[in-house]
């Protein structure tokens, strides 16, 4: 597996004397990195709208810009198997920065139930935001949370194979972390942090500029946290159903309640089988909304939700419809909320 090469890079004297040529994966990603390089530069996305950052291949264009690239932010293999081969392969003579690997990123392990939790039974976390943080970290022990310090180290639990009620019906498990990990607004605020000081080692000139920008970012980001926080306090308590399960630190995040997912963390093709546990499980439930993604098939949600009457709505974790650049995290973590919010006043 590639691995960050963060610390080394910290300890290592400046190698460019100008703002460095950055790309990023996804557009998250990019949002965070421009949000720090403010006027001095803009990172190019490998991953563009409406692609699936499970699957994506590199166009040759996207290889060359990556092959170009004085440093690369992504999130990681287990988001992007076929992007960590490209940056072993291309990406020789930059310097590499695997956001999920970095001291402090916050993890939950991948699900492999069709159901995530029974309907009715809600997440009572405090939903206080940012000044409870300590203490969810404490309590979330209890459903697999654990902060990366070295992700080698890691030991995942492996599931048996249940019925179709509890583990995935096919047999298919994604063991190991869940990839999703720019969902959680403390994550970003981590990595903010670390972008800043990666980009000030290779150009110093600019650091004062590079600290301000990420100091100007997390501010912003705070904000997009209340904000998001006061639209999703009356759907406390509601079930959801997403497409496929990317949204789980969203959710712990904000204390939402997500009944289960058509299709696993790493947008394997759901069986028949687990179609009929999660249609079984709306006919059984009340459930505020089914969310679709645009970068995935909408005839399975038509297999789910035929004849259940649940609301259909739009949920896109990489925030494909919004503008790209300084102010796009932001508007992501509150552009979640919004859709969800509406969906669940229909």
């Amino acid at each position: 597996m590639y691995r960050s090469l963060l610390p080394a890079l910290l300890l290592a004297s400046p190698a460019f004397a100008e703002v460095p040529k950055v790309v990023t994966d996804i557009a998250p990603v990019q949002g965070l990195v421009a949000s720090v390089m403010g006027d001095l530069g803009t990172p190019e996305q490998l991953v563009p709208a409406g692609a699936s950052p499970h699957s994506h291949a590199l166009k040759p264009s996207e290889a060359r810009a990556l092959q170009n690239a004085d440093l690369v932010f992504w999130i990681g293999e287990e988001l992007s198997p076929d992007l960590a081969r490209k940056i072993e392969a291309i990406a020789k003579e930059g310097t590499a920065v695997t956001l999920f690997d970095l001291p402090g990123t916050q993890h939950f392990e991948a699900r492999n139930d069709v159901l995530f939790a029974e309907p009715g039974a809600h997440d009572e976390h405090d939903h206080g935001g940012h000044d409870d943080h300590d203490a969810q970290e404490e309590a979330g022990h209890d459903d697999h949370e654990h902060e990366h310090d070295d992700h080698d180290e890691h030991a995942h639990d492996t599931h048996d194979d249940h019925d179709d009620h509890g583990h995935d019906a096919e047999g298919h498990h994604h063991e190991g972390d869940d990839p999703h990990a720019w969902l959680s607004v403390d994550n970003a605020s981590t990595w903010l942090t670390a972008i800043a000081e990666t980009l000030s080692k290779q150009d110093p000139e600019n650091a004062e500029t590079y600290a301000a920008n990420a100091e100007a970012a997390q501010t912003r980001i705070a904000a997009a946290r209340a904000s998001a926080e006061e639209l999703l306090a009356p759907v406390q308590g509601s079930n959801f159903v997403v497409f496929h399960d990317a949204f789980q630190y969203y959710e712990k995040s904000f204390g939402l309640t997500v009944l289960g997912a058509i299709s696993l963390s790493d947008a394997t093709a759901p069986s028949p089988a687990r179609l009929d546990a999660l249609r079984d499980a709306l006919d059984g439930a009340e459930t505020a909304c089914v969310f679709a993604e645009p970068q995935f098939d909408p005839r399975l949600i038509a297999a789910v939700t035929e004849g259940a009457g649940t609301p259909v709505a739009e949920l896109d974790p990489l925030g494909t419809k919004i503008a790209p650049g300084a102010d796009f995290y932001p508007a992501l973590i509150e552009d979640l909320a919004q859709r969800i919010a509406d969906c669940a006043a229909q």
